[in-house]
């Protein structure tokens, strides 16, 4: 499946469970307004607010093993990652190449992460979980955004793929959530587009920290926390290394 096609279903389905738990920042009056206009980043402008809501949702959205979009959508990183033509059994040991840490679950990854690292069984990928991991990958492993999968799952000493894709888009997500990436947003004129290059930006990031400083699992807390303070505090700096990245 495209990230086209992808995103389309998502614009189209009814998600009004996952809308409910939305919380998208309110407008601010009196002098909350003054000071944010101060100091603050931009209030997203209104005619974006629905992309907005429509992304914040997507990450709320319950992996269901029923709906054929959301398992399309799992087939196709899986192939992507692996050079696969062929698909992969829902459940699966298999899932280990792609970077899930421990098939029970219970072993999280060492270090001061700036948020937990999901308890992820690897044989049950996503089980019980949102859906926020799959849409983002899919859009950098078919534009070609950030680093090899080759590289990332080959030369890399230990690099937990998945793990680190999950933790990312929620860094991503918060980001937008606190209103950090209005500026880039409002500059853009979109939401979606901006998430993803930045998930792709944050990720490149990452493929280079771990490569110069020999990265292992014991880094990896470590590691997600400097891409949080960046992606938060420096989203234009990201993205322009992405431009650059691309453009050579």
């Amino acid at each position: 499946i495209s990230f086209t096609e992808a995103l389309q279903y998502f614009q189209s389905a009814e998600l009004s469970e996952s809308r409910g738990k939305v919380r998208v920042p309110g407008r601010r009056g009196g002098l909350a307004a003054l000071l944010r206009c101060l100091r603050g980043p931009p209030q997203l402008r209104p005619q974006l607010r629905g992309e907005q809501e429509l992304a914040l949702a997507m990450a709320q959205c319950a992996l269901d093993d029923s709906e054929r979009v959301h398992m399309r959508i799992l087939q196709t990183i899986y192939q992507q990652l692996t050079r696969s033509r062929l698909g992969c059994p829902r459940y699966g040991a298999h899932w280990e190449e792609l970077g899930f840490q421990g098939r029970t679950g219970t072993n999280p990854l060492p270090g001061d992460s700036p948020r937990p690292i999901p308890k992820i069984q690897l044989n049950l990928p996503w089980r019980n979980s949102v859906l926020s991991p799959l849409p983002q990958p899919l859009h950098g492993l078919q534009t070609q955004l950030h680093c090899p999968p080759s590289d990332l799952l080959q030369h890399l000493n230990n690099f937990p793929f998945c793990i680190m894709s999950v933790n990312i888009t929620r860094i991503v997500i918060q980001a937008l959530r606190e209103e950090r990436l209005s500026r880039e947003c409002n500059r853009r004129q979109q939401v979606i587009g901006v998430l993803n290059d930045l998930y792709a930006a944050a990720f490149l990031q990452l493929f280079r920290l771990w490569k110069c400083q020999h990265g292992t699992i014991a880094d990896a807390g470590f590691f997600l926390k400097e891409l949080e303070l960046s992606t938060k505090k420096k989203p234009r700096q990201l993205l322009k290394s992405l431009e650059a990245y691309v453009s050579r």
